[in-house]
């Protein structure tokens, strides 16, 4: 046993860490505890490891009396001088009180505390080494599912990444190897928790940091991040140096800075926009890649409206709203989305005009010239760059219209320069 007990001393010191010193003091306690059980309650017990070999001695200090009324606390002149040869009465004494049996006894207790010992210690280092780094990024390896919460080896410890803090669209396997943003140490009933997250928008915020230079010595600040983890960032920069790009800086050579994000972010869009201080430009950078008409702002909502023509307004909502959401998020005014009728209604216009006059030139009925004008043939030009075939594809042109229609174009062409109505009605 003492062996043993030797061997895992110096396997836990190398593996946790943790001391002899500290080990022996807990086994110390947990033998003390075990020989009041077997001994009784001796006077002043103790419990003595020897460090090198690992021999336990249970010891007793007793006083030495003429005659024993009390053995717990009492030993005889005759029996207390084959410990102290010169032992006196009303002398106390050290005696090895050690039962025959305590051995296995001991084994057994002494491993119960130590394991006992090293989870209490192993706490006490998880809130030690992590209460300072919450808001890093540290690297770690899938190592098994508890429900949906992600369990990570990070050596000596592990940490958690409960389902809020997963990113949707990411599947994890044990043994993948991922980094994640330390969101908190908490302290739980079952000890100190390594709070992860691999969704949480510093979690962007901190690989900018580490991948770009500028931001990491201030020359760059990041100004605002908005996320939906697994799907699109906006992240507003700005320049503390006027000759240096905020935007440049942070999408690097080649656009490599930013890959190398995206790459840890497994194909998660990010939009780098340059902050501004006037709200109005901010919302018109936050909203790339969509061009704004006209923007209206109610500063005591803190809303804007922004109208956009037809082509941008997709583009200005985004999929599934994310755009418009994450304009919100990153500016903090709450942004809508608007078709401008102004542009739409003058667009509408321009083409009742332009099919008036093709309707009148080709000598077709008002239904006629509308499908070939919505088909994008709006001028003689156009219909004579393609064949008869590419009309007659047209929804609402026969194949035998196609041929009148292509003809009419053939002979008004001859007959004329060309002209494109599109064009002429636009200046009128």
């Amino acid at each position: 046993m003492n062996d043993e007990l030797i061997a895992l001393l110096e396997y836990w010191e190398k593996e946790k860490g943790i001391s002899k010193e500290t080990m022996m003091d807990a086994i110390k306690q947990g033998l003390l505890s075990a020989a009041k059980r077997s001994v009784g309650p001796a006077r002043e017990l103790r419990v003595e490891i020897e460090p090198r070999t690992g021999n336990i001695k249970a010891i007793a200090n007793l006083k030495v009396v003429e005659r024993v009324q009390s053995k717990h606390d009492e030993i005889s002149l005759t029996h207390a001088r084959t410990f102290k040869p010169d032992a006196q009465l009303d002398e106390y004494v050290d005696v090895e009180v050690t039962p025959h049996n305590f051995g296995r006894i001991a084994a057994q207790t002494a491993k119960q505390a130590m394991m006992q010992k090293i989870r209490q210690v192993e706490k006490e280092m998880i809130y030690d080494e992590f209460k300072d780094r919450v808001g890093e990024i540290v690297s770690g390896t899938v190592r098994r599912f508890e429900r949906s919460d992600v369990i990570v080896d990070l050596g000596k410890f592990e940490g958690i990444i409960p389902n809020r803090e997963r990113v949707p669209t990411e599947e994890y396997q044990p043994g993948d190897r991922l980094r994640a943003y330390v969101v908190a140490v908490e302290n739980t009933e079952r000890g100190p928790e390594i709070i992860l997250s691999r969704s949480h928008p510093n979690f962007v915020k901190r690989l900018f940091e580490l991948e770009v230079t500028e931001i990491a010595d201030k020359t760059v600040d990041i100004k605002g991040i908005a996320r939906e983890a697994g799907y699109r960032t906006k992240l507003a920069v700005y320049s503390n140096d006027e000759k240096v790009d905020p935007v440049g800086a942070c999408v690097g050579m080649r656009g490599v800075r930013v890959k190398n994000i995206v790459r840890e972010l497994n194909g998660e869009k990010v939009d780098i926009i340059r902050w501004s201080s006037d709200i109005r430009q901010y919302v018109i950078e936050a909203l790339q890649p969509a061009k704004v008409q006209r923007l209206e702002l109610d500063e005591k909502n803190k809303s804007v409206k922004i109208m956009v023509d037809e082509r941008n307004l997709s583009l200005a909502i985004g999929k599934r709203g994310q755009n418009v959401r994450l304009t919100s998020k990153l500016t903090g005014w709450k942004t809508d989305i608007e078709k401008d009728q102004v542009i739409a209604e003058g667009f509408e216009e321009k083409l009742a005009h332009v099919i008036q006059h093709m309707s009148k030139v080709l000598e077709l009925s008002q239904e006629e010239t509308t499908a070939l004008v919505r088909g994008g043939m709006s001028s003689v030009d156009l219909i004579l760059s393609g064949e008869v075939s590419d009309l007659a594809e047209i929804e609402g042109v026969s194949p035998k219209l196609a041929e009148t229609i292509y003809r009419k174009a053939q002979s008004i062409h001859d007959d004329t320069p060309s002209t494109d109505p599109v064009h002429e009605a636009a200046k009128k």
